[in-house]
Parts: C-alpha cells; sequence; structure tokens
C-alpha cells in the first residue's frame, strides 16, 4: 500500500523542501520505491535543488489535462523519483482541471511512498497539496515564530483528518534561545521525530545540485535525516551504516 506523506511547515524558509527530498533520497537507499512530489505550485525548487530545472513535462501539464501523471515522473541519477511543477509563468497561470489528490491516487500500489512537498502558508494550494496526503509530518525551526505557524498548519490537518507523524526541526543549532525537543512537544502536543543540526554540507550540495545523503553521506544533518528516514519506514538505520557512539546512545535513551 502506498503512503502518502505530506510535509508542511506553515512558515517559509525552515528547509522543508530541502528535508523533503533527502528524505526520499534516504528513503530509496534503503531500496524502496518513492516519489517526491512538488506540490508547491507557485514557487517550486525540488527540480532546481536536483538540477533538473528543465523538463518538458511537469505536475502544472497534468492538472490541466495536457499529460498524463507517468510522463512527468523523472529519474535523478540518484534514483531518487521526482514529480516536479513548473517552474514558468506560464504553467503557473494553466487553468486547473484535477485536484492534486487526484492525479496522485493514480499511483496508488504502484510506488511505496510519496511525499509531497507543501507550499508554505495555508493558502489554496497549501490546502490541496495537504488534501493530497494521508499522513503529515511537521517542519519547523527551533524559534517560537516558526512553531506558531507549524501548529496553525497542524490544526488545519486535523480539521481534514491527516494522520499526524510527528514533528521534525529543522536547523537547530543548540543555542541557549532555541525551543527544546521537550519545548516543541508540548507547544504543538506532537512527537518530535527528528532533529536535523544546521550543517554547512547542506548548503553545499544545493550548491552541486545533489541530494545532501550522496553528496555529503557522512555529514552530520545526512546522517540525523538517514536516521530520520529508517524511523518513518520501520527500517533498522544500522542497515544502511554504522552508528557512532552518540548515535547509539540516542537510539538506547528512545530518540
Amino acid at each position: 500500500m502506498t503512503r502518502f506523506i505530506v510535509f508542511a511547515s506553515g512558515k517559509g524558509g525552515v528547509g522543508k523542501t530541502t528535508l523533503t527530498t533527502n528524505l526520499g533520497a534516504a528513503i530509496h537507499k534503503f531500496g524502496k520505491d518513492v516519489i517526491v512530489v512538488d506540490g508547491n505550485m507557485s514557487t517550486p525548487n525540488v527540480s532546481v535543488l536536483l538540477g533538473m530545472p528543465k523538463l518538458p513535462v511537469t505536475l502544472h501539464d497534468v492538472l490541466a489535462g495536457k499529460a498524463k501523471a507517468r510522463e512527468a515522473v523523472y529519474l535523478h541519477p540518484s534514483g531518487l523519483k521526482i514529480m516536479p511543477a513548473g517552474l514558468g509563468i506560464s504553467q503557473m497561470k494553466m487553468s486547473q482541471k484535477k485536484q492534486l489528490a487526484h492525479v496522485l491516487n493514480e499511483f496508488a500500489n504502484q510506488t511505496e511512498y510519496m511525499l509531497i512537498d507543501c507550499a508554505a502558508g495555508l493558502g489554496q494550494e497549501a490546502m490541496q497539496a495537504m488534501h493530497a496526503g494521508d499522513e503529515l509530518i511537521l517542519v519547523t525551526n527551533p524559534e517560537i515564530h516558526a512553531m506558531t505557524d507549524a501548529l496553525k498548519a497542524y490544526e488545519y490537518a486535523k480539521e481534514i483528518g491527516i494522520r499526524p507523524i510527528g514533528v521534525v526541526v529543522n536547523k537547530v543549532r543548540n543555542k541557549e534561545w532555541e525551543m527544546t525537543k521537550k519545548n516543541v512537544e508540548e507547544f504543538i502536543e506532537l512527537p518530535v521525530i527528528g532533529m536535523i543540526p544546521e550543517d554547512d554540507n547542506v548548503k553545499r550540495s544545493i550548491a552541486y545540485k545533489k541530494p545532501l545523503v550522496y553528496a555529503y553521506p557522512k555529514s552530520p544533518a545526512a546522517r540525523a535525516i538517514k536516521r530520520l528516514a529508517a524511523s518513518i519506514i520501520g527500517e533498522d538505520y544500522r542497515m544502511l551504516e554504522p552508528e557512532t557512539f552518540g548515535e547509539t546512545i540516542l537510539r538506547l535513551i528512545g530518540f
């Protein structure tokens, strides 16, 4: 059965698209079939992050009824599959004849995981992307304003019946002014399933247009993302690589 997981943040700039793309690449590393869907129709970036900006058929074409869904799926050299949205203004202006949920439902039982990158905010396109998911992962930063927006996204998800998996706190620097794991769980009332450290290798991987987990697999953020991927799909992280001492301690204390 295909799992449709939507990644929402409320606030923009929290690193949601980069996280979603790298989680897809990490899940693929476990031998799973996964498609990352760019559900941000106005400012899409999945294809740009992966160095595939000029693609002939996009999700916009499918929603406009001009192409079949499978024609908009592309294979990245890493083995990750993506369904990009169009980058041009003309594509953004296309009339939409199909709903995203209807399009993605065509992949039910055809792939194992569909990771849907939701637009920031709670506008119409963000809501449409959330309606296409069965499960929700909130992505936020350890600051109160990011948490507030994430909470709004969660409240909407509850209204439409999406099952929450948990919260991923991204760009963690372990500063005294940042919200802790306990703070986040008390504020949003969901478990924190991942703490991804701020890592310059993330920006390097973007510059080289490669997923972080392939370009810098031993970097702190890459290891955290692979550990998160393992927990989401129910696999043992140690299948990919040996744990560090710190990771062993985290596992033993239940995080």
